[in-house]
């Protein structure tokens, strides 16, 4: 694909568009953490591991309509990866940089040495005030006329992380009179079920609720059509996919679609982002799908996948009728891998429809993993819709023969059916391959014992 008949390409990257950090006082990173259009421009923040002083050469960047990049005089160092537009002032906030409509940079300088990871709107006045969430875990409050600051929570002693883990805070959204955070801290303890220190949580105004106690990275939603908002994370089982609908949270299980993702800093920074006109992608855990931002009779509709991909994508928009990727390239991270070098990223642009032709859509997750079960009760609904060969894997702990019995949704609308009862003697591992072109939209289990029961798909 041609970008520009004077600039040279390759597949989609601009090698001239790449921005680097600098070899000393240590080798960090340089991810491009942020993007919007704006003001006649796209824009875009590169970040560090670990904030200022840590690194040089990040900044704040901006390209014209004629691809040309240029470096803001008031860049500084840090490590961002939020953006919002402020509509009552119409003004883009992206890291701590505060951008009118004719392009005029201002710097909050009272949080630039904060890892800003999300803005939200203030839930009293958001006329003139922002919330910002920080890595660490703190909720800030700005006021846009003075760019005064101040701390409104600790968020790791408000959601009880336990002692010693890692606070890793990325997405937040403001809608339906709550503010939401996700944090994504996930490592070893957490995959062997010792600690449980991720958080879905919510505040509205008064008090702070967890929803999920596993790793989240994205909230987001829409302001019309339903008003939802949907939030991605995962768990040793599956991707997750949280949708709140009618004033209630929904929970729904996706494939992954690589083990690589499987930490706290390796899943930086699935999105979930409106790329054609009210036209939505979701990338979550190494796969992108369509997600429709519809609703209908209490219902998120027509998810589907598009592509596998192994890409750091820390955000991604459009752009002069382009889809523009973010990236994270090579990260050396105080030389934590002798061979990655200069720490860099570029930008991809392409089609939407380019998507398509990544890599067929493959991955694996289940809806239960050694989980205590209770007779009858379905258990949550896994995607399966979009993907080709299909596969089923199930065990159980019983000493007794279990019966699994399948239901598929295959409206995608709620309603369940019947599908095939399997009956399982106890220590029998039993695996069903389903029908070469069978594509409900949900699928779902049960079991006629209390047990511990393991179903785990592969999709190729």
């Amino acid at each position: 694909m041609l970008i520009s008949l004077c600039l040279f390409n390759i597949s989609g990257v601009i090698p001239d568009l790449s921005v680097k950090a600098g070899h000393l006082p240590v080798r960090t990173e340089s991810g491009i953490g942020a993007l919007m259009p704006w003001a006649d421009r796209l824009w875009f923040v590169s970040y560090v591991s670990s904030g200022p002083g840590s690194g040089v050469g990040t900044g704040l960047f901006s390209i014209d309509e004629n691809f040309n990049l240029e470096k803001h005089p008031e860049s500084v160092v840090g490590t961002y990866a939020n953006r919002m537009i402020h509509s009552p002032s119409c003004q883009l906030i992206i890291g701590p940089y505060v951008i009118d409509s004719e392009g005029k940079v201002r710097v909050i300088k009272s949080i630039q040495e904060h890892r800003l990871t999300a803005t939200m709107e203030h839930l009293e006045d958001p006329i003139n005030k922002v919330y910002f969430l920080t890595m660490e875990g703190l909720l800030l409050e700005v006021d846009l006329r003075t760019f005064e600051s101040k701390t409104l929570f600790n968020l790791n002693k408000e959601l009880d992380l336990p002692e010693g883990a890692y606070p890793h805070y990325k997405g937040g959204y403001t809608a339906h009179n709550r503010v939401i955070v996700a944090n994504n801290t996930y490592e070893e303890l957490e995959f062997l079920g010792k600690r449980a220190s991720g958080r879905l949580a919510e505040w509205d105004g008064n008090r702070w609720t967890i929803i999920k106690k596993d790793p989240f990275m994205e909230v987001v939603g829409r302001k019309n059509l339903g008003e939802p908002i949907f939030a991605i994370g995962w768990d040793k089982i599956s991707a997750i996919l949280e949708v709140f609908i009618n004033n209630k949270w929904i929970t729904y299980r996706l494939p992954q679609g690589s083990h690589a993702f499987d930490h706290s800093w390796l899943t930086e920074w699935w999105r979930i982002r409106e790329v054609e006109t009210e036209r939505y992608l979701m990338d979550c855990h190494g796969i992108f799908y369509e997600l429709p931002i519809i609703v209908y009779n209490e219902r998120s509709w027509g998810i589907r996948p598009i592509c596998t991909h192994l890409r750091i994508i820390p955000d991604f928009c459009s752009w002069q009728g382009l889809l523009v990727l973010a990236g994270n390239q090579v990260t050396p991270i105080r030389d934590a891998t002798l061979f990655a070098g200069q720490p860099q990223s570029g930008l991809w642009f392409g089609k939407t429809d380019d998507l398509w032709s990544w890599g067929k859509p493959k991955g694996w997750g289940g809806v239960w993993w050694e989980t205590l079960v209770t007779p009858d009760e379905p258990s949550e609904p896994f995607l399966m819709t979009g993907f080709d060969k299909k596969v089923v894997h199930m065990y159980h702990n019983s000493d007794r023969t279990i019966d699994f019995m399948i239901e598929v949704d295959f409206l995608g609308d709620g309603t369940w059916k019947a599908y095939e009862i399997f009956s399982i003697p106890k220590e029998k591992y039993f695996h069903y391959e389903f029908p070469d072109g069978f594509s409900a939209h949900w699928v779902r289990f049960r079991v006629d014992t209390q047990c511990k029961a393991t179903v785990y798909f592969h999709y190729t």
